[in-house]
């Protein structure tokens, strides 16, 4: 089948996450990149088109949305990979054109630009994916089947965290400058950079979703305007509790995303950093080992890993399974066919529910931890 044309939004030369995505759209040899606005000024933009080869280059992706959306064989899919609040607006050009999209979290820098942009989506016939890339990894997905079958039984808590230590001092770098401009990256500091991604990992796997929170975010950092330390004590739907911290300034972290899980059944764990391996414990018998593609295993995990057990397998691999997911769905509306229901990626919805977390979380400390309802 031929490969989906696909077009990119920011992602230039010296941007981190343009790297990643460009490499997880080409993993499983799903997609072609053809066209670009890749930088926020013409030039850049252009340079960084030559660089990587693009037939088309365009200065802004309001220009690019208007030109592919003419050609007979312009882009069907466009990856996003802007700061966050140019993400609405790039995003609804493609999305009223039909052009399918493929979007970085989070979904917008403000709660009001993330409930136009599900109305926008919702007028669209394209589709909308969010990259939680966590979600693509096999062990997420094992642990996810395991409590969608009742393994831990009812689930009472829920415990994540995802320190890092990069901002624990003032730095002069393109990631840390507009991570910490609230004018772009929004009003959660960690808790809109790696606080999403552990709100976001606890309800694809639980399946529950947020009902209330009290956040206590702090600023550590002198001077700076966003949080950079959340903890946030939560209440789930049916009567589970948990507790997610997110932090940039906890030096000897780097990327230390954990999940716990614990109903009256067993509990599970999964840390980021040793992606391959899922601790399950069920109540009054020894801890188990699950490995990817191990005994134990089974067809959900299966269906997101590429080698044999025991060799690494995590990050870009992660995204790929959202891009891969992302193809089944884009070339099954394509050709008119029916989704499998295995097929599974973040949607718009996920979007929502994430710029709906980072709000409560700036409500409920400015109200001094205050409870608040998403």
């Amino acid at each position: 089948m031929a490969r989906i044309r696909l077009g990119m939004v920011g992602g230039g030369n010296d941007a981190f996450i343009g790297g990643v995505h460009r490499i997880a759209s080409r993993i499983d040899d799903r997609y072609e990149l053809v066209a670009g606005a890749l930088s926020s000024t013409p030039e850049k933009s252009q340079a960084s088109g030559e660089a990587l080869g693009l037939p088309r280059i365009y200065d802004d992706f309001k220009q690019m949305a208007i030109r592919e959306a003419r050609l007979k064989n312009g882009i069907e899919a466009v990856s996003i990979v802007t700061p966050n609040h140019v993400h609405y607006a790039a995003a609804r050009e493609f999305l009223k054109r039909g052009i399918h999209v493929i979007c970085d979290k989070p979904l917008t820098s403000t709660l009001g630009d993330a409930k136009k942009l599900v109305k926008a989506a919702e007028s669209s016939d394209a589709l909308f994916i969010l990259t939680h890339n966590y979600t693509g990894y096999p062990m997420v997905r094992q642990a996810r089947e395991m409590v969608a079958a009742g393994e831990i039984g009812k689930i009472r808590v829920v415990q994540v965290e995802y320190p890092q230590d990069w901002l624990t001092q003032h730095e002069d770098f393109k990631q840390a400058e507009w991570r910490t401009d609230p004018a772009r990256s929004g009003a959660g500091g960690s808790t809109g950079d790696i606080g999403t991604h552990a709100h976001n990992l606890a309800r694809f796997i639980t399946g529950l979703e947020v009902e209330s929170l009290a956040a206590d975010l702090d600023a550590f950092v002198p001077g700076r305007q966003v949080d950079d330390n959340g903890h946030v004590m939560l209440r789930f739907e049916g009567g589970a509790k948990g507790m997610l911290w997110c932090s940039q300034v906890a030096p000897g972290n780097e990327n230390a995303l954990r999940i716990r899980i614990y109903g009256d059944k067993g509990g599970l764990e999964w840390a980021q950093e040793d992606p391959n391996y899922l601790w399950h414990a069920p109540f009054g018998e020894p801890k188990r080992l699950i490995t990817r593609n191990g005994a134990g295993a089974g067809p959900a995990a299966a269906r997101m890993s590429r080698v044999p057990p025991g060799h690494p397998e995590g990050y870009l691999e992660g995204f790929a399974n959202i891009y891969s997911e992302a193809a089944d769905a884009i070339e099954a509306r394509r050709d008119g066919a029916a989704l499998s229901d295995d097929v599974i990626f973040p949607t718009i919805d996920d979007g929502l529910r994430g710029v709906q977390f980072i709000d409560a979380c700036v409500r409920s400390s400015a109200r001094n931890a205050a409870w608040v309802k998403l």
